[in-house]
């Protein structure tokens, strides 16, 4: 065996390798010098290269069939979380349509629950205590009439007021803006082929549930019509009472026209055909004032007779009622089954069909007036009521109006606020939305002249009836 041999089985390089092993310690020389290059110029990546390599080192390393089976899993997962994801979402809504059915319904069953209560007369929703008192400086006062305001009406959709007065005349007004619509003149002597006026004062007015028609009186009866449009055309007159006219009303949703006169009758028109019905006599004295409202029925003040009358049409009967001791100058229907009414003996007086005598009355609404001994009480000029509800207004002939909380059952009368107004109130009215209520102003009383009063402006006043805010219900 040659001695090179026995040194490469011994492990020594043999003499003929030196320049290999030379070139072996340059070889490791230079990769040393490659590495302190590379941790010169990215030390920090080799840091988090050797980071990694520790946690991988710590982490036993996963084999490819359980990664796979991992990934896997967490698609399954995913799947199954957005299943439950979108189930729980179909359950909110299945939830939330059911309330919005429960709230649905309860406010259907509400409106026919309020449908029935109004058919039968007991409707009577609870809104005077929500009432605020109105600040004198809200009272938006609109001046145009020459002489005293009688009486007033307001579209149903509570855009335009029409007022009437002792000059003859009828203005349209705008709520929002307060300004003159369109006027109604005087009749003029030898104006004939133009629309006719009123010669004589007018007493009373009334407008149809659908907003088309307005009916105006003194004798005779006069209809108008096309009340949205700029102007009102005139489109009938009915002749037949033999005295003023006092009261006119529609009965709601239809053109069936009653009116009741000095001459003691009430009388039915068609205006849809121009037509005279039929006449109604009872009264004892002049009558006054004239509601109505869906049957058909009327309710009529009657004056110095001293009675209320309800009178069913198609029967030709009538149902009398006493309780006032003075002159009955107005009434008003609550709802189908209640009314109030005002006299000159200073007395307010609720009353239900079912009953001859008032379910409650209000003696001395005002007070009394003059020196002791002498005292003569406040007359109650005008009643007006927000149909349906337990909120009743009255106006005296001392300048001043009063709101009141009828009680449960209408069985008691109490009073919220005063409203001073200087003048006689001879007509009040509110709006459909309960959000306003208009009184008709004059210095004279709308049925005489007995007295005036010099400071009093002939206008109409619209009166704001802003409602208390609720109180808020915080959970605990």
């Amino acid at each position: 065996m040659s001695a090179t041999a026995v040194a490469r089985k011994r492990g020594k390089p043999a003499t003929g390798a030196r320049v290999g092993s030379g070139a072996g310690k340059r070889r490791r020389k230079a990769d040393s010098a490659g590495d302190r290059g590379k941790t010169k110029g990215g030390g920090k990546m080799n840091e988090e290269i050797s980071s990694d390599s520790e946690n991988e080192s710590l982490t036993p390393r996963k084999t490819e069939e359980e990664e796979g089976e991992e990934l896997e899993e967490t698609a399954q997962e995913k799947k199954l979380r957005l299943a439950k994801l979108y189930l729980e979402q179909l359950r909110q809504q299945e939830e939330e349509k059911a309330e919005a059915r429960e709230f649905e319904e309860d406010q259907v069953a509400g409106r026919l629950k309020e449908d029935v209560l109004e058919q039968r007369g007991r409707l009577q929703k609870s809104v005077a205590k929500e009432i605020q008192t109105p600040a004198p400086a809200d009272i938006r006062v609109l001046r145009g009439h020459q002489l005293s305001i009688t009486c007033l009406v307001i579209t149903p959709d509570d855009s335009a007021i029409f007022s009437a007065a002792k000059d003859c005349t009828i203005i349209k007004w705008s709520v929002e803006s307060g300004r003159k619509l369109h006027v109604i003149p005087r009749a003029k002597k030898g104006a004939e082929g133009k629309p006719p006026g009123h010669s004589s004062h007018v007493l009373c007015m009334a407008i149809s549930s659908d907003g088309k028609g307005l009916g105006t009186q003194w004798v005779p009866v006069q209809a108008h019509s096309d009340l949205g449009g700029p102007s009102c055309r005139h489109l009938y007159t009915f002749t037949g009472h033999r005295d003023a006219v006092s009261g006119l009303a529609f009965r709601r949703g239809t053109h069936q026209l009653y009116s009741t006169s000095h001459d003691r009758s009430v009388k039915v028109w068609n205006v849809a055909e121009n037509s005279y019905v039929e006449t109604l006599f009872g009264h004892q004295d002049a009558e006054a004032a004239l509601d109505a409202l869906g049957r058909e029925c009327c309710v009529t003040a009657g004056g110095r007779d001293g009675t209320v009358r309800v009178w069913n049409i198609p029967e030709e009967s009538q149902l009398v009622f006493y309780g006032h001791q003075g002159s009955i100058d107005s009434i008003q229907l609550i709802n189908e089954e209640h009314m109030v009414s005002g006299a000159d003996d200073g007395s307010v007086a609720l009353w239900g069909l079912s009953k001859k005598r008032p379910l409650a009355l209000q003696r001395d609404a005002q007070g009394l007036r003059g020196e002791p001994g002498l005292e003569q009480p406040f007359w109650v000029s005008s009643v007006a009521a927000l149909l349906n509800t337990d909120l009743v207004a009255t106006g005296f002939h001392s300048s001043c109006v009063r709101l009141w909380q009828c009680g449960e059952g209408f069985r008691r009368l109490d009073l919220l606020c005063d409203i001073p107004l200087v003048g006689f109130i001879n007509s009040l009215k509110f709006s459909s939305s309960g959000d306003f209520l208009v009184a008709g102003v004059g210095q004279e009383h709308r049925l005489g002249r007995w007295w005036r009063i010099k400071e009093a402006r002939n206008s109409v006043c619209i009166i704001p009836l802003r409602r208390a805010p609720r109180p808020t219900v915080v959970g605990s």
